[in-house]
This record gives structure tokens, C-alpha cells and sequence, in this order.
């Protein structure tokens, strides 16, 4: 039998700084933390799953060329910039 390199889970601490964009590092670092705090009571540890889940997504989405300027466009009222919700997930005021 061979050693394998470990892969590494797309929700690693480490992945997401990696990914993310260092303006957004001490968000990120403070709820990962706060929720690393909240799984030392067991019913608590899906929270820590949760935020690093979340963090995953938004790291995506923070260092995708072009998000500042869509952030800026959706902060300024600029729709004719960017799709919505309503228009690219089918369903999705259903939901809400």
C-alpha cells in the first residue's frame, strides 16, 4: 500500500483564505472562531460545518472576476447590470 496525499474538503479554513479575497479575511476569521468556540458543545458542531459551508460559497463568489462591480451596481439600483434572483432561479420568490 502507497501513501496517498490527502485531499483537502473544499470547506478547509485554509481553502477558503486561499480563495478569498484578504479584505474579507477578518470577517471570515472572526466567525469561524466564534462558531469553532460554539462546536465545543456537540449539539453546537453543525454550526462550525454551517459557516464554513457558507464561507466556501461566498469565497466563490468574492473572488470572481467582476463581483465588486455587480456589488456596486446592486448598492447603486443599477438592475440593468445585473440578473436577479427572481429571474435566474426558477422559483425562487416562492421561496422567500
Amino acid at each position: 500500500m502507497t501513501a496517498q496525499p490527502m485531499q483537502s474538503s473544499p470547506d478547509d479554513p485554509s481553502e477558503i483564505l486561499r480563495l478569498l479575497p484578504a479584505k474579507w479575511h477578518e470577517q471570515f476569521l472572526s466567525e469561524y472562531h466564534g462558531a469553532l468556540d460554539a462546536a465545543h458543545e456537540v449539539w453546537r458542531f453543525q454550526q462550525l460545518r454551517d459557516v464554513l459551508h457558507l464561507w466556501r460559497l461566498r469565497a466563490v463568489a468574492y473572488s470572481g472576476p467582476g463581483f465588486d462591480d455587480a456589488l456596486q451596481a446592486t448598492r447603486e439600483g443599477r438592475p440593468d447590470e445585473f440578473v436577479s434572483a427572481e429571474q435566474a432561479i426558477p422559483g425562487w420568490s416562492d421561496r422567500l
